[in-house]
């Protein structure tokens, strides 16, 4: 079982919620903890986790997640819903990095993921989740957003007709109660392709790239356990056996994915560049064209 998945089972499962994507992460400015509930190193793994609840109508919620230790069990220290999630910066536009901050009403975070490609999953799945969780609260004739898409054009209804003359109808008051319309989550400084039409194919990418980190950083974790255990050995020769292999096989497939993955964004760049010039070709030529028919 994964890290996700055991996440999952135990912090979100039991309160009727389902976690669409986590993400390992550690402060770029650490904060002074007064205590911790661990010895005195205070060794703690920290993961945001975006989730879902299985109940209608459906909240979209940003958990913090702590794990002290190596095998203590997941706990949840801090939740928001995403109605206090004020902006997402992907601090740089041009490249992936694993740095991004989150700000929310009450609090601002900067954060660094384990790698680029982990953050930009993060990153892609919560802009998608978010336009779907707006589309769906303005779509519903109770939330803030329904009411005000009611009576286009200025109209007023009958109950509101009825209010201007002896004291506000039911829809008026209906209406005061309601509040103003929420603010939506705004993303900064990310990427074209994290929250693009060609979404699908990017997250893949990242997925095979965070696969491949993962089984590196096992080989690697695993070869110092067995060197620190056995220590440098000589062969018959002399000379120390050749070992690494299978790491080196990764990382050369890693390394060719990272290649494909940055080939893939610089196509992507040329092509929307090429369609702008497109269109100030087709422009320029429509204008030449009125100009000589007159």
């Amino acid at each position: 079982m994964n890290i996700q998945s055991a996440i999952n089972r135990e912090v979100f499962a039991p309160r009727d919620e389902r976690m669409l994507v986590a993400v390992e992460v550690k402060r770029r400015k650490r904060k002074r903890v007064p205590f911790l509930p661990t010895g005195g190193k205070g060794e703690y793994m920290t993961y945001i986790c975006l989730s879902v609840t299985n109940k209608k109508p459906a909240q979209l919620l940003i958990t913090k997640v702590k794990r002290f230790g190596g095998s203590a069990p997941f706990t949840r220290r801090s939740q928001w819903a995403v109605e206090q999630l004020r902006q997402v910066n992907g601090i740089n536009p041009n490249k992936d990095c694993p740095e991004f901050d989150l700000v929310f009403d009450n609090a601002f975070d900067q954060w660094v993921a384990s790698s680029a490609p982990e953050k930009c999953i993060f990153i892609q799945i919560m802009y998608h989740a978010c336009q779907t969780y707006w589309d769906g609260k303005e779509a519903v004739p109770g939330s803030p957003a329904g009411d005000q898409q009611k009576a286009p054009g200025g109209q007023s209804s009958p109950g509101a007709q009825g209010g201007q003359m002896g004291g506000p109808g039911p829809q008026a008051r209906r209406k005061s109660t309601v509040g103003p319309r929420p603010r939506h989550t705004e993303f900064v400084n990310c990427q074209s392709k994290l929250t693009g039409d060609a979404c699908k194919m990017n997250l893949v990418v990242y997925r095979c790239k965070v696969f491949f980190n993962r089984m590196k950083k096992v080989i690697v974790s695993n070869q110092s356990r067995s060197q620190a255990g056995a220590g440098p050995r000589a062969g018959p020769s002399g000379q120390r056996p050749p070992g690494g292999s299978m790491g080196s096989v990764v990382q050369r497939a890693s390394q060719a994915l990272q290649e494909r993955g940055e080939r893939l964004g610089r196509a992507e760049d040329k092509t929307v560049d090429l369609m702008h010039k497109a269109q100030q070709f087709a422009d320029t030529a429509h204008k030449l064209a009125l100009k000589h028919s007159n």
